[in-house]
């Protein structure tokens, strides 16, 4: 399973005491004239599903054992939780499931949420570069918003991999997280940092981004790096498996252990809009 569970204060305190702030120089910043050797712009008609060509849909919750964390969305591959909105954009919604339909949950018998989770598995992965994707989060008691890469490896989370681009939690609406897991730093003891927005990540687009060079991850915000992290701040052994390709992934979750439950104030749909995702450098398209 690829667990989602976070409880990040302290790993986030100690993080910023190794490898503190990103400044300018941390990051590189693509060139005007550089072509990513892969993008999504999302054109296309209302109501169409993204490209099967880019695109996996994951669905269920019981099976996935609530995918890791105890969520109480039911992932479908309906459009009304993923879609395009024919104007150039993808929208994931988590909606509160309709009534009577049963939709069969980890945690409860049946889940009360529906949700998209996205990837490109098998399809599309960055080697070595950056990944940058422009969008709108939901916030709101009891989301999880998330842009984040798995590796391919084919080891078993948590050796697997994990970067976590960005990550908006409850009600938090304007901090953005960003996180490494790996065999020996994973769930409550991922490293990464988070930063602030100027507003409601629900209210405008941000370009959220990672540039993965060897031996090196940076994280920033509309080209504002803010955490950068290197194998010598790992724990012993200082097991970094950030040397392979990382596949996308895409989601809106509801519930579980970190945000805690929805409630009433929860906005539904609570729609991640994205306006397009680019990959530069290295990978497989």
């Amino acid at each position: 399973m690829n667990p989602r569970f976070r409880r990040l204060a302290l790993a986030m305190a100690l993080s910023a005491l190794l490898g503190g702030c990103g400044t300018a120089a941390d990051t590189q910043t693509p060139a005007a004239a550089e072509k990513p050797f892969w993008s999504a712009e999302f054109a296309g008609e209302a109501g169409t599903r993204p490209s099967e060509m880019s695109w996996n849909t994951e669905t269920g919750n019981r099976e996935a054992e609530g995918w890791g964390n105890d969520e109480l969305q039911y992932y479908t591959d309906d459009a009304a939780n993923s879609s395009l909105d024919g104007a150039g954009h993808l929208l994931i919604a988590a909606r509160r499931a309709p009534v009577g339909a049963h939709l069969p949950c980890y945690t409860q018998e049946v889940c009360p949420w529906t949700s998209a989770r996205l990837t490109t598995e098998g399809k599309v992965a960055l080697s070595r570069g950056r990944a940058e994707i422009r969008a709108k989060l939901p916030t709101g008691t009891g989301l999880l918003p998330a842009i984040w890469m798995l590796g391919d490896n084919g080891v078993e989370w948590p050796g697997q991999g994990e970067i976590d681009i960005c990550e908006v939690v409850g009600a938090e609406p304007r901090t953005v997280y960003g996180t490494a897991h790996g065999p020996t730093y994973f769930n409550e003891n991922g490293i990464g940092g988070s930063t602030a927005l100027p507003g409601d990540a629900s209210q405008a687009f941000h370009v959220y981004a990672v540039d993965k060079q060897p031996h090196r991850i940076t994280w920033s915000v509309d080209s504002r790096p803010y955490f950068t992290l290197t194998p010598s701040q790992l724990p012993r052994p200082h097991d970094w498996v950030f040397e392979q390709d990382l596949h996308l992934l895409l989601n809106v979750a509801v519930g579980g252990d970190w945000p805690g439950p929805p409630d009433r104030s929860t906005p539904s749909p609570a729609t991640m809009t994205v306006d397009w995702v680019r990959l530069y450098g290295e990978g497989v398209a």
